[in-house]
């Protein structure tokens, strides 16, 4: 039998300072308002998530298979993140 090695995963960022979530941290009540939902207190940078497939994708994670990896700071953990609030 041939062993194909081949793992599927998916990385769930949560968020993360680009242009498409400007308007969610872009002024000093939309931050407030984040920070409420983001137990970690800071947004997430574009690295945290090449951070994450970088390992995903290395022998580092050999053994890991079937999983959603979520980079978001806590945020869906926090219990407000349902309702927004």
């Amino acid at each position: 039998m041939l062993l194909k090695k081949i793992r599927i995963n998916s990385v769930c960022p949560g968020a993360i300072k680009t242009p498409i979530n400007r308007e969610a941290w872009e002024t000093p009540e939309a931050l407030k308002n984040l920070m409420e939902l983001m137990p970690y207190k800071r947004i997430g940078e574009v690295e945290d998530i090449g951070k994450a497939v970088v390992w995903l994708a290395s022998d580092l994670s050999d053994y890991v298979n079937g999983i959603s990896l979520f980079v978001d700071g806590g945020m869906t953990l926090f219990p407000g993140f349902t309702t927004n609030g």
